[in-house]
């Protein structure tokens, strides 16, 4: 079976880059684009080469950024533009295949295993487009080449910027496995310092780790990271297309003040619930599960998480569900900089709605007959021709 051919190509500094391409004066300066301190999001979005060397960190604040770097020039983020650049790098990327999977708005996954041919190697389709990229749109990639994506993202991470890094079966035993294991793709914070707990440092430490001590650990997850560090990655790249549905559904908002009570954070969940839903609905998905998001004021965030034995697209249970979850896990002890509510376990059509024996089916069914009804208002008049008094 041939090895397949799958790039991770990273747009290096993706927002401030793009920036600077509308502020050509800038760029022998260390900058950062930062979120509207007056709207309470002043945090570091992203940073130039200069700005790093002067240890500047996505998400820190501002008045933290500026410490460390006194010329720190600050740029408002111009979100338009990101997507537009975003777009037309994806184009360069669909002259050499049609399997894209975008991961997020700067990164993507490609898959030339049949493209090489008519483009040469993995290494050189790699080349082509840091080329394309840098002459046609002015900023630079780096791009991660190997026979599987979590290995083709850390190629990308290696090298940066404008660089293009192979990563293979003869190699990445040597190339990799000598990382600290935060570094591999799907290995967070916490799960890092529980690996850390039994002694695994690197990447290579886990794969000397038996199964049985993995699942205890970390479940099956402790298991799947195994695979990942022994190459042993199959995940396909799978193009999002217009017919795609999401795998989840949430909105977040930061106010203008924090929030101080649970009356505003009610207020905030329907408020969500309503576009979530609509979502739902537009996608004929029901959430099994809901999750809610929390930043407080000293900036620690927190998320929670829970799963319900009847999935929902109705926006008054899930607003209801995200609060009563919130309720159990949060007392106030300080103010919120900012909240967020998810629909999460979404599963299709009406079979996915088992109704509980035992539960109130018939006030159920009536509410959704009014939301079903709502819907088809807004679907007609606009989103705005109805509203729910309490949000008003």
């Amino acid at each position: 079976m041939t090895d397949r051919i799958i790039l991770h190509c990273d747009l290096n500094n993706f927002f401030a880059s793009v920036s600077l391409l509308f502020n050509p004066t800038l760029c022998d300066m260390p900058v950062a684009v930062c979120g509207d301190k007056e709207n309470r999001h002043g945090i570091v979005l992203a940073k130039n080469e200069l700005a790093k060397r002067f240890n500047v960190k996505t998400a820190e604040p501002i008045f933290e950024a500026k410490r460390k770097c006194r010329d720190l020039v600050i740029l408002p983020p111009i979100y338009k533009e990101y997507e537009k650049y975003s777009q037309k790098a994806q184009e360069i990327y669909s002259r050499y295949t049609d399997l894209i999977e975008p991961f997020g708005i700067d990164e993507c996954w490609l898959d030339v295993t049949g493209s090489t041919l008519l483009f040469g190697s993995g290494e050189e389709i790699a080349h082509k487009i840091r080329k394309d990229i840098k002459r046609e749109l002015g900023l630079t990639i780096s791009v991660g080449v190997s026979f599987n994506k979590v290995f083709a993202k850390l190629g990308s991470d290696l090298k940066k910027p404008d660089a293009v890094t192979v990563i293979n079966k003869e190699n990445f035993k040597e190339k990799l496995w000598g990382l600290s294991i935060d570094t591999l793709l799907f290995v967070g914070k916490n799960t890092a310092s529980r690996l850390n707990s039994i002694g695994v440092k690197n990447i290579g430490d886990i794969t000397l780790c038996d199964d049985i001590t993995l699942k205890r650990l970390l479940g099956k997850n402790g298991v799947d990271i195994k695979r990942y560090a022994l190459g042993e990655d199959t995940s396909p790249v799978v193009p999002v297309t217009r017919y795609s549905k999401p795998k989840s559904v949430g909105k977040s908002i930061t106010c203008g003040k924090d929030f101080t009570n649970n009356d505003e954070v009610w207020q905030a969940f329907l408020s969500f619930a309503e576009t979530i839903s609509a979502t739902l609905r537009e996608y004929n998905l029901y959430a099994s599960g809901v999750q809610v998001h929390i930043r407080t004021s000293s900036l620690a965030v927190k998320e929670f998480s829970a799963t319900h034995k009847t999935a929902t697209n109705s926006a008054l249970v899930l607003a209801r569900r995200g609060f009563d979850l919130f309720c159990k896990n949060y007392t106030f002890p300080e103010a919120l900089r900012s909240v967020g509510l998810r629909a999460i376990g979404l599963k299709e059509d009406a079979v996915a709605v088992q109704q509980d024996l035992f539960g109130e089916s018939e006030c159920e069914a009536y509410n959704n007959m009014v939301e079903d009804s709502i819907y088809k208002v807004r679907q007609k008049f606009g989103s705005d021709s109805i509203k729910r008094g309490r949000i008003l």
